[in-house]
């Protein structure tokens, strides 16, 4: 019994291993995917009278790219409407170094806990008597 499972397993495995060469009935002409269509020839662009810029010459003035970007992007800067000019003259200008007094360790925090969290994120009632008052 022994043996013939030897067998049978060199049987398939031999098998298995012929499947992997060339040749039979899955061997045919395939096309060759670069013969398909012919390459164009490399053409020399224009001159167009383009000089190199002199040493130590300051550089044209335009936009870098970063700005050419965003204008390809958005159109450009849009004007500011009322309302947002108003919130950005009563918020005044930060300070100089606010960043890096903000992120200090001697800034000091208070951890609110997770009971206001939830209070702001979820507050009572269904809102329909709720109002917005905009001081003047």
């Amino acid at each position: 019994m022994r043996t013939l499972a030897k067998s049978a397993i060199l049987t398939l495995s031999t098998l298995a291993l012929a499947a992997c060469g060339g040749g039979g009935l899955l061997d045919r002409d395939r096309p060759d995917e670069f013969a398909v269509q012919r390459q164009a020839p490399l053409v020399v662009p224009p001159d167009f009278n383009l000089v190199p810029p002199s040493e130590g010459a300051p550089r044209p003035v335009g936009n870098t790219a970063q700005e050419q970007a965003l204008d390809a992007l958005f159109g450009g800067p849009a004007p500011r409407s009322s309302v947002e000019t108003s919130v950005l003259d009563r918020a005044g200008e930060a300070a100089p170094g606010i960043r890096s007094v903000v992120g200090s360790e001697r800034t000091n925090t208070v951890a609110k806990g997770r009971v206001t969290r939830d209070i702001i994120a979820a507050p009572e009632g269904d809102g329909q008597a709720a109002q917005a008052v905009i001081p003047g």
